[in-house]
């Protein structure tokens, strides 16, 4: 029987299922953007945190959907990294988005939207991606998802835009200092991952009209930006997956019934919905 190996890597976190037949094991990871990491810094990652999760379980077909992997080079860095951790499983790599809209539309039409650490939508006709918003990355885009709404948090705390309570609550629970913050977004490692990190702030926060602000004006950037632009928007269902989106999901539907839009589903990861699509998959080409 097939060892089917799915993976699902964002920039913060990445979740695998291992499938054969009717059973099912998960793994998580630690993210691999390979915007941020190298072949190596990968590699290491699949042999210290997954390669021992799996133990004997070699896997005979592996299909990765992972951040960045819309551009090519970033691609042969994942297969590279994969190949030389198992050298004998089949790889099939491809971008988030695509993995996204699997799990979103199964073999259905529509619009697949990704809100979590960063952000990306397509139209997918059900069977590939034909159009796609550019995805800059956090600097240049991302609009709605957790970076750029964490970059407002920091904004609003360094430019002092928060009103006393919010200031209080911030500092009592970051516990940090401008310096700090700067050094973090400019100096060290994975900046996007540490904006997104301020999400959490957003959470514990709602109701404040300063923190449904930065909510509200992430997503109207989202749709503005992105939805907009695909004219399938208006006859198709909306689909959103990932931690932002179903944070908020509750402004996610009352902004869609404003703008008289339909929302689809929205998921929290796309894992179930992908091995829901590769066992039928599986099952129909046997």
């Amino acid at each position: 029987m097939t060892n089917i190996l799915i993976a699902d890597s964002g920039s913060t976190k990445a979740e695998w299922c291992l499938i054969n037949g009717k059973k099912r094991k998960k793994i998580f990871t630690q993210g691999m953007s390979p915007y941020f990491l190298n072949t190596s810094q990968i590699q290491q990652i699949l042999a210290t945190e997954l390669k021992k999760a799996l133990k004997n379980n070699e896997p005979d077909e592996i299909y990765y959907y992972g951040t960045g992997c819309a551009n090519p080079e970033n691609v042969r860095s994942i297969r590279k990294a994969l190949k030389a951790t198992f050298p004998t499983a089949v790889l099939h790599v491809d971008h988030d988005l695509m993995g996204a809209a699997k799990a979103l539309c199964g073999n259905e039409k529509g619009i697949a939207c990704i809100l979590g650490t960063g952000s990306n939508s397509c139209y997918y006709n059900g069977k590939k991606v034909v159009k796609n918003s550019p995805g800059l990355g956090f600097i240049l885009g991302d609009e709605g998802s957790g970076a750029y709404m964490g970059k407002k948090v920091v904004q609003y705390y360094l430019y002092n835009t928060f009103d006393p309570d919010l200031m209080d609550r911030f500092n009592a629970k970051y516990n940090t200092t401008s310096v700090e913050i700067l050094d973090a977004v400019y100096k060290q490692p994975l900046p996007n991952r540490y904006l997104a990190g301020f999400v959490s702030f957003l959470v514990e926060n709602r109701g404040h009209f300063m923190i449904e602000n930065i909510i509200e004006d992430g997503f109207n950037d989202f749709f503005f930006n992105h939805l907009y632009k695909y004219r399938e928007s208006w006859t198709l269902p909306i689909h959103f997956i990932g931690s932002v989106a179903y944070g908020f999901r509750d402004i996610l539907k009352e902004m869609c019934d404003s703008y008289e839009l339909q929302l689809g589903r929205v998921l929290k990861n796309p894992m179930d919905g992908l091995i829901k699509y590769h066992s039928q998959s599986s099952d129909s080409n046997k």
